[in-house]
């Protein structure tokens, strides 16, 4: 093919990517009343007997909330078609190890990042949620009381930022598997600086979790189970070679 002939495949292959978003993008919008009480039921399980509310402040931001969350939505369906596009395109130009390989990705990724939003939703926002509202105060003679009042745009922030955070931080043996198998790093290099690899992981945990030790041990815990994997993996491939 001439480079003509690959920049039209690649325009094809951006303009169907690009429809089929805004088509996915239509229907989460349709059933982003749906979505949103998926989200928001967390807060409603902790706010069950008490007097917690979502609100907003300004005009547009329920509008606006409902349209993040087909964005998000509409990301996260249409990603395994653009993957399948991209894979499409680059397949021809590979060798037949490097498409297994790619395929390998191709398929893991999508159930790691699931597992790491599982998590998140299942079991870190609950907890996340307890400690934020365990600030709350009743009403003294000597002060007023501290209530639970959330904007529903920072409540979304906060529910995006945990599942995106979650789902990119279990791609951790993904990305390690693929430097081994490049040739940037080895089992060895793994192995012999697993301290230093454990350190960073307690890092990651404690800028995408809440500030209390529970929620941060919950995703340390995991990541450092999947790093073990990547060890065991990569030193299978030592084996092989």
């Amino acid at each position: 093919m001439t480079l003509k002939n690959h920049l039209e495949e690649l325009r094809q292959k951006i303009v169907f990517c690009v429809v089929f978003f805004l088509l996915t993008f239509g229907v989460s919008y349709f059933f982003s009343k749906e979505i949103y009480n998926f989200l928001v039921k967390p807060f409603f399980d902790i706010s069950e007997n008490k007097d917690h509310r979502l609100i907003y402040t300004a005009p547009s931001e329920a509008f606006v909330t409902y349209i993040k969350v087909s964005f998000y939505s509409a990301i996260f369906f249409s990603f395994p078609i653009f993957a399948s596009q991209l894979y499409l395109f680059i397949a021809p130009g590979l060798y037949k190890n490097e498409k297994k390989n790619i395929l390998l990705i191709l398929f893991f990724c999508p159930f790691l990042f699931l597992f790491g939003a599982f998590l998140s939703y299942y079991l870190i926002l609950p907890l996340a949620l307890e400690f934020f509202a365990s600030f709350e105060t009743q009403a003294s003679a000597a002060s007023l009381p501290i209530q639970l009042e959330t904007r529903i745009s920072d409540y979304l922030d906060l529910v995006i930022n945990l599942l995106l955070g979650f789902g990119v931080a279990f791609q951790l043996p993904i990305l390690l598997i693929f430097l081994i198998k490049v040739g940037l790093l080895s089992h060895q290099d793994l192995k012999s600086k697993r301290r230093y690899w454990i350190v960073i992981i307690f890092v990651i945990a404690a800028i995408l979790t809440p500030p209390d030790v529970l929620s941060q041990l919950s995703l340390a815990i995991p990541m450092i189970l999947l790093f073990e994997i990547a060890i065991l993996i990569s030193k299978n491939f030592n084996n092989k070679k």
